[in-house]
């Protein structure tokens, strides 16, 4: 299955951990409280539309039926269809669900599109099954949500352990269910698809490519030249190898990477190219013969200018965040920092690019590829790239400038920028009936 992270170490709080929902309602409610949210609308954006929940069998290859349970939260569609990922592993849960919906809702608004917020995932190890058998849970996952994703509804996308296959399988399933004639215009179903489907170029690394666009607009604003900055990644998968090799591309020193099968460091560098190849052929970065084998606690302690967290929620928490020896974290997964780790990143002056605005890439270019089968146009690499970057940068200044205004963390200052265009849309259109 594509490359990803399925799982790293515990690092939850010293004290108790937290769900990933309770942090985002932690999060949301510091920013509300901050600006004075309308209570009417803050109770709307504090509950999802809808939670749905499945049940349902596949077929083995050995002939064997199994049962899986599949989610699919939608947690607000106030500004246009919802749009959100659809990720593969074994801790998937409704709580997790809900959190990276709520999270999807936060992130459309900042990049200032038309979606709302949706997220879906399989409580399924795909690591444990075959090609064929991942395409059969795949349909009857895609078969039983059945009309609850729509290419003007609930646009599903690529997510952890997920990839333009996967979208595949279910844009084909999703035309069985409508009409002949209608299934040139149901395209848009899905996005991250392969771009033989209807893909967009430059959807594979765009959540990356925001990363770094949105760290090159730091850098900027330190006055730091990116060439003679050294970084460290956390998850190999999609978004943490594309950052890698674009941050190459400007020279950054890699020192050092961790994913599920271990870290890895050279202090001198690590070529990121060569290494998401044969993490590719190897399912992971450890065993890399140019690169020393480390622990995990030796790997959070790395001194780097900057650390990219691109693996999974809770990486980074009252337990683990004062290891850190960076200037800038840069967050490319979603929720990797819990409330505990965002408060001793504060206090030891590390910047922090929250994941809402720096890894919103992702959605921002399936956006692009919603808009280029909607409208049977094709776009190319350079048209993509440069669309993506002007959405993004416009993004960073809303928050830069919501941070200096209130003198808030960037954390809180996206959540202000997104809840104040929500709390604009509510009070225009009003409340039915």
């Amino acid at each position: 299955m594509p490359d990803s992270t399925k799982t790293l170490p515990d690092t939850s709080s010293t004290t108790a951990k937290t769900s990933v929902y309770e942090n985002v309602i932690r999060q949301f409610s510091r920013a509300a409280d901050l600006i004075g949210l309308v209570d009417n609308v803050r109770k709307i954006l504090a509950t999802p539309v809808n939670e749905i929940t499945v049940h349902f069998p596949a077929r083995m290859d050995d002939g064997r039926v199994e049962m899986f349970t599949g989610y699919r939260v939608q947690h607000n569609n106030a500004l246009g269809p919802f749009k959100g990922g659809l990720r593969f592993h074994p801790d998937t849960d409704i709580d997790e669900v809900k959190a990276l919906a709520t999270w999807m809702t936060w992130k459309s608004a900042i990049a200032d599109i038309p979606f709302g917020g949706g997220k879906g995932g399989v409580c399924i190890d795909p690591f444990k099954y075959s090609k064929t058998e991942l395409e059969r849970i795949t349909r009857r996952f895609t078969y039983a949500l059945g009309q609850n994703i729509g290419p003007e509804y609930d646009i599903p996308a690529p997510d952890v352990n997920t990839n333009g296959q996967v979208m595949a399988w279910i844009l084909d399933t999703y035309l069985t269910s409508v009409q002949p004639q209608e299934r040139g215009r149901c395209l848009h179903v899905v996005t991250g698809k392969p771009v033989g489907l209807g893909g967009s170029v430059g959807r594979e690394k765009a959540t990356g490519q925001g990363v770094v666009y949105c760290i090159e607009e730091w850098a900027k604003g330190k006055s730091v030249d990116l060439a003679k900055t050294s970084y460290f990644v956390q998850g190999f998968g999609n978004v943490g190898s594309w950052a890698a090799r674009l941050m190459d591309q400007h020279g950054a020193r890699l020192v050092a990477v961790e994913d599920v099968t271990g870290a890895i460091a050279n202090p001198d560098g690590l070529d990121a190219e060569d290494l998401a190849r044969y993490a590719k052929q190897n399912g992971g970065v450890y065993g890399y013969q140019k690169a020393s084998a480390i622990d995990h606690e030796t790997f959070l302690a790395t001194e780097a200018d900057i650390f990219i967290p691109s693996a999974l929620e809770n990486q980074i928490t009252g337990k683990t965040a004062s290891a850190l020896r960076c200037k800038l974290v840069a967050e490319g997964a979603n929720g990797p920092t819990d409330p505990f780790g965002d408060i001793l990143l504060r206090k030891a002056g590390i910047d922090v690019l929250p994941d809402i605005l720096a890894n919103s890439g992702g959605v921002i270019v399936s956006y692009f590829e919603w808009l280029q089968n909607k409208r049977s146009e094709y776009w190319d690499l350079e048209e993509v790239d440069a669309k993506l970057y002007k959405k993004i940068t416009a993004a960073y200044r809303r928050v830069r400038s919501a941070a200096q205004e209130l003198d808030v963390d960037w954390r809180t200052a996206a959540y202000v920028v997104a809840l104040r265009r929500l709390e604009r849309c509510y009070v225009e259109r009003g409340i039915f009936p």
